[in-house]
């Protein structure tokens, strides 16, 4: 296929396991970086309509299957990763990490400490309203800009994308390039406190030097850990796991971390086949414990290998 020109680098046939946190996946047919949002959008403006595309951020909430994406997989990189506060308004670029645009904020005096513990990009954490502590980027999202899929520039207010928990009704093959959110005032100092005990809580209970995509399910309570002393614990995704005996499971190089049983690990050589088999290994197990269907909260994407 010939693709429109680009300032930026577009590679065909590109093996993604190099750029997701779990290692796995096969190639897509075009992976596109890129110059700046201009360049996204004479892009995608160009592109034929019927080809699919698919935003990347850094990765780590996803499984790409071994048999590859059938996209152009669009990845932002430094054009897109800017971090600006303007008195109450934080505005992060797509490409920003969550934990650099909570330490930003922090450091003007401007509370986002929720994302400092989440891993991956602003774009990803938008498209699923990621949340942490009881706090949710619905809580505090104004506005996003986004490249829609035929190369338009909008504009897109918080109330449009129906933010729920894990998830967003942004419009097919829109690509998120910036967002602006509303912080409160904060001491600096004591931002930074609150972040760094955050930081220590999360590496005492998670397999944070784990190879791993964060939470494997969503809660089936519909809500994230409000990290306080009455939390409650009944219908954590973790919880019910363990209530089915499959802390620890394994399939292939794939495992259940016996550290935090919500998340999936790949202790090496796992294949995406490996990792989703063994996930949907769980569902069924909790299925069959307590009734409850757990929700995957990682994407996945992609065809299967073909078999030999």
């Amino acid at each position: 296929m010939t693709y429109p020109p680009t300032r930026g680098a577009l590679t065909e046939n590109r093996p993604l396991s190099d750029l997701t946190w779990l290692r796995v996946g096969g190639p897509a047919d075009a992976l596109l970086q890129p110059a700046d949002r201009e360049d996204l959008s004479a892009f995608l403006g160009a592109l034929d309509p019927g080809v699919d595309v698919f935003p990347m951020g850094v990765g780590s909430n996803l499984i790409v299957r071994d048999g590859g994406l059938r996209a152009v997989v669009v990845r932002l990189g430094r054009a897109f990763n800017g971090i600006e506060v303007d008195g109450d308004l934080v505005h992060a670029g797509a490409a920003a990490l969550d934990a650099h645009v909570a330490r930003k904020a922090a450091a003007a005096g401007r509370d986002l400490t929720f994302f400092r513990t989440i891993p991956g990009a602003i774009g990803g954490a938008v498209a699923m309203n990621a949340g942490c502590y009881g706090s949710y980027v619905a809580d505090h999202l104004i506005e996003v800009e986004a490249v829609l899929r035929d190369g338009s520039i909008v504009t897109l207010p918080a109330a449009d994308l129906k933010l729920a928990y894990r998830s967003s009704d942004l419009p097919q093959g829109a690509i998120v390039t910036r967002a602006t959110f509303r912080a409160e005032a904060g001491d600096p100092e004591a931002l930074e406190a609150r972040m760094a005990d955050q930081l220590a809580k999360r590496d005492a209970t998670q397999p944070t030097k784990d190879r791993s995509a964060g939470s494997t399910f969503r809660n089936p309570a519909g809500h994230s850990s409000t990290g306080r002393a009455d939390d409650v614990h009944d219908l954590k995704a973790w919880k019910v796991i363990d209530d089915a005996g499959m802390r620890g499971a394994m399939r292939g190089g794939a495992i259940m971390s016996p550290k935090h049983s919500n998340f999936l690990v790949n202790q090496g050589g796992a294949t995406a086949a490996d990792l989703e088999g063994l996930g949907e290994e769980v569902r069924k197990r909790v299925y069959e414990a307590s009734g409850i269907s757990l929700i995957w909260e990682i994407k996945r994407v992609g065809e299967p290998a073909l078999s030999s």
